[in-house]
C-alpha cells in the first residue's frame, strides 16, 4: 500500500472516532465547571492520548500490544463516574485522576488472569452495566439540548432550534447515507449545528483567537492526583466492564484479520489498555478502550493493515499538541453538543440493549438479574440520596449509580447462575 493511500485511510479512521474522542472531555469539562482554558487543555490531551494509547496496542510486544487495527478512545463507562467524583467534595478532580493511575496499574497486575475473571462479567453484567450508563447520562444530553443547565437561556427558542435541527441533520444523514459517511453521521452534525450556530450569532470564538497554536502537554496539569479507595474501587470497576467490552473488540477484528487470539494476546491486549489509563492519569486524561466504531470501518473498508492505524494515532498525537485545533471544538454550542450527546448516549443504550436480548431471552433469571441491576443502577442515578445516611465511606460508593448497578449485577448473577441448583421449571420460557 503507497504512503497517499494509507494516510487517507488513516485519516478517514481519525474521523470515524474524533467525534466519540472530543465529546467525553466536552462531557465532563463542562459538567465540572472548567473555564474555556481548562477545557481546550482536556480536549487536546484527550486527542494525543487517544493516540499514544493507539500507539501502545497496535504494535505485538512481548508484555503489550494486541497487535490489531484497533483504535482507541476514551470510554464512555467513565463519563458517570469521572464527573461524580470530580464534583464530590470529598474526593474533587486530583482523586479521579489518582484513581484513573491506580485502577489502570491494578489492570496491568490482574491482565495475566483477568481471562478467568470474565466469568463473572457474563453479557448480563456487561449489558446492564452498559445500560444503566447510557439512561444516567440522559438527563446531561437534555439539559445540554436546552442550552445547560442554569444558563440564562436555558430552554430558549434559539437553543432548542439548534438543537433539534442538529437532531434532524445526524437523523438524515444516517438515513440517506451508507459506509463512511454514515459512520460519521453524529460528526456532520456537529459541524452543521455549529455552522448554523454561525449565522444566528451564537458562537464565541474568543477561546480559539486566544489559545497557543502549539503548547507542550505538562504532567499533572489539575494537581497531584491523590488516592481514595471508594474513587480507586469505582475506576477499576469500570476498567473491568471496558476490558470485556475490548474483549469482544478483539475477537471480532481477530476474525475479520483471520488471527486466533491467544491468552497471552489478550493479556498483552489488558496491559496496553492499563498503561494507557496510567499515562492518561498522569497527564490528567482518561482511561482507554477500544472504539467498536472503527471495528466496522474496518469490515468496511477490508483493509487490514497496520500502518493505517499507526498513521491514525500519529495524527491523533500531532492534533493533540495543538491548542488551537482542540479549542475549535470547545466553540459548539451546547445546544448542539447536547443533541450529539442525546444520539451517542441513545447509541449505549441500544449496545447494552442488544448485549442483553440474548440472556434475557435465555433464562428468567436473567431477566430478574437485568431488571433489578437496571433499576438499582439508574434509581440511585437519580436518587443519589437514598444512601446518605450511612457511613461516608460507604455512603461515597454505592451512591453512584454505576457502582450500585455493577455490583448488584455480579452478585445476582453469582446468585442465580453460578452457585447451587438451577430452577427446573422456567415459567417465563416454557
Amino acid at each position: 500500500m503507497n504512503k497517499a493511500k494509507a494516510t487517507a485511510l488513516g485519516i478517514q479512521h481519525l474521523l470515524a472516532m474524533y467525534a466519540g474522542a472530543i465529546l467525553v472531555p466536552l462531557i465532563i469539562g463542562n459538567a465540572i465547571g472548567f473555564n474555556s482554558k481548562q477545557l481546550t487543555y482536556l480536549v487536546a490531551i484527550d486527542i494525543l492520548m487517544c493516540g499514544v494509547a493507539t500507539l501502545l496496542q497496535v504494535f505485538s510486544g512481548r508484555y503489550i500490544g494486541i497487535g490489531l487495527p484497533v483504535v482507541l478512545g476514551c470510554t464512555f463507562t467513565a463519563v458517570t463516574p469521572i464527573i461524580s467524583i470530580a464534583n464530590n467534595p470529598e474526593q474533587g478532580i486530583t482523586a479521579v485522576y489518582g484513581a484513573i493511575i491506580a485502577s489502570g496499574a491494578i489492570i496491568i497486575v490482574i491482565a495475566g488472569f483477568f481471562s478467568r475473571l470474565v466469568k463473572f462479567f457474563p453479557p448480563v453484567v456487561t449489558g446492564s452495566v452498559v445500560t444503566i450508563i447510557g439512561v444516567s447520562l440522559l438527563p446531561v444530553s437534555m439539559n445540554n439540548m436546552a442550552g445547560g443547565l442554569g444558563a440564562d437561556d436555558f430552554a430558549s427558542t434559539q437553543n432548542l432550534t439548534l438543537a433539534f435541527a442538529t437532531l434532524v441533520i445526524i437523523l438524515l444523514v444516517y438515513r440517506f447515507s451508507t459506509g463512511f459517511l454514515r459512520a460519521i453521521a453524529i460528526l456532520i452534525g456537529m459541524v452543521a449545528g455549529t455552522l448554523l450556530a454561525i449565522m444566528m450569532n451564537a458562537v464565541d470564538f474568543t477561546p480559539v483567537t486566544e489559545a497557543d497554536v502549539v503548547h507542550i502537554v505538562q504532567p499533572f496539569y489539575f494537581g497531584i492526583p491523590t488516592f481514595d479507595a471508594a474513587a480507586i474501587l469505582t475506576m477499576t470497576l469500570v476498567a473491568m466492564v471496558s476490558l470485556v467490552e475490548s474483549t469482544g473488540v478483539y475477537f471480532a477484528l481477530g476474525s475479520i484479520c483471520d488471527k486466533n487470539l491467544s491468552q497471552k494476546e489478550l493479556a498483552r491486549g489488558y496491559r496496553s489498555e492499563g498503561l494507557a489509563s496510567i499515562i492518561g492519569g498522569l497527564f490528567n486524561a482518561f482511561p482507554y478502550t477500544t472504539f467498536s466504531q472503527n471495528v466496522g470501518l474496518t469490515k468496511m473498508s477490508g483493509v487490514k493493515d497496520r500502518k493505517v492505524i499507526v498513521i491514525t494515532g500519529v495524527l491523533l498525537i500531532l492534533l493533540g499538541f495543538s491548542p488551537k485545533l482542540a479549542a475549535i471544538t470547545t466553540i459548539i454550542p451546547t445546544a448542539v453538543l447536547g443533541a450529539a450527546m442525546l444520539a451517542m448516549f441513545g447509541m449505549v443504550i441500544t449496545q447494552g440493549i442488544t448485549m442483553l436480548a440474548p440472556s434475557i431471552e435465555k433464562s428468567a433469571e436473567n431477566a430478574m438479574i437485568a431488571a433489578i441491576a437496571i433499576g438499582m443502577g439508574v434509581g440511585v442515578s437519580v436518587v443519589p440520596e437514598l444512601f446518605a445516611n450511612l457511613p461516608a465511606g460507604i455512603s461515597i460508593l454505592v451512591s453512584n449509580g454505576i457502582v450500585a448497578g455493577s455490583v448488584t449485577a455480579i452478585v445476582l448473577n453469582i446468585l442465580f447462575n453460578m452457585v447451587g441448583p438451577k430452577p427446573k421449571d422456567d415459567p417465563m420460557h416454557s
